[in-house]
């Protein structure tokens, strides 16, 4: 393209003081539209990290480096026509439309420059997502069968099996319920096994059995409320995470009668739900793994951008989950335009 729109002498040859500047120039031009475009791009993903580059940003970001690049171009271009004609031995029988040609021909050459970066861009973004959407249904298979397995291991099974032959001999009708709670508990478990996601209203139902369960092998030393005020039908949640963040409670903490356990469940506006505990940390010799919220966190990384926040202030442990519409789609990491 810079070629054809210069001048040569009768030779043809493309390589005198004025080729060699009209390339460089090029040249130069073509870097630098494509390094701002970067700097651009690199810019608006860390302003919005959520957003990618949609049809929006891409127009702003265009917009911005034509504003940039074209003064420089018409600056580099008056300079070697009317300042320095006779160093890069220019043609200035006609200046301005020399100006105006070379102008132009700057213009196409950084907007074609954008454009491509741009779309190397979106394919850069694309693979990465479908790279990243590959990983994530990795491993939210994976954590789908952690959950499953650890709701049905022999240890579960035979804790409960243990506390029912207790009450057996000293309450039957407490018994009776007990066993209808178990029940219930493995086949909300067993129905839901396939579905990552359930509505925010049947995982509550199985919770209240899991959580009178709790009650009644922990009894006087547990305190389990719930206050939840949204709609639990217009919502979902990943499946038994509810009972994972209430099992890791009583997991990480000691408990007693004269130290019960308080564990709250709460829901903040329309957002997310906040399971809180105080703390009475069981003395280990081993690190906990947190397994248990690592595997929330990637399932919710699978259906949206919102964080798994966890946080200890004034002798409490809380975790936020965010509520999910009951209609959301697969995976909304980034949107590619």
């Amino acid at each position: 393209m810079v070629k054809l729109t210069i001048d040569h002498d009768d030779d043809g040859s493309a390589f005198d003081a004025t080729g060699i500047f009209y390339y460089f120039s090029a040249f130069f031009l073509l870097m630098l539209s494509w390094e701002v475009n970067d700097w651009l791009i690199r810019r608006e993903m860390r302003n919005n990290i959520n957003k990618g580059l949609d049809f929006t940003n891409g127009i702003r970001i265009l917009g911005i480096n034509l504003v940039i690049v074209m003064p420089i171009a018409a600056l580099l271009y008056y300079l070697a026509i009317f300042e320095l004609g006779h160093i890069c031995k220019i043609d200035t029988d006609n200046p301005w439309l020399r100006f105006r040609i070379d102008f132009f021909r700057a213009v196409i050459l950084g907007f074609a420059a954008i454009l491509f970066n741009m779309f190397f861009f979106a394919l850069q973004q694309k693979k990465e997502l479908e790279n990243t959407m590959n990983k994530l249904k990795k491993e939210v298979v994976t954590s789908k069968y952690k959950s499953l397995k650890n709701q049905i291991s022999p240890h579960f099974l035979f804790n409960s099996l243990n506390t029912l032959t207790s009450l057996m001999y000293e309450d039957r009708d407490l018994a009776s319920d007990f066993v209808s709670r178990l029940a219930s508990c493995y086949r909300y478990i067993l129905d839901n096994r396939e579905e990552d996601l359930v509505s925010l209203e049947k995982e509550l139902t199985f919770l209240d059995s899991f959580i009178f369960m709790m009650n009644v092998r922990h009894e006087g030393a547990l305190s389990i409320t719930s206050h939840i005020t949204v709609d639990p039908k217009e919502f979902v949640i990943p499946t038994l995470s509810l009972q994972m963040l209430v099992e890791n409670a009583l997991k990480h903490n000691y408990f007693s009668k004269e130290k019960p356990l308080e564990i709250s469940i709460l829901s903040i506006d329309k957002k997310s739900i906040v399971i809180q505990n105080n703390i009475h940390i069981r003395k280990k010799e081993e690190n906990s793994t947190k397994l248990g919220l690592k595997n929330i966190k990637k399932r919710y990384a699978f259906y949206t951008n919102q964080k798994v926040e966890i946080d200890t202030e004034n002798g409490y442990f809380k975790v936020s989950i965010p509520l999910l519409p009951r209609d959301i789609q697969e995976i909304n990491v980034i949107k590619v335009s």
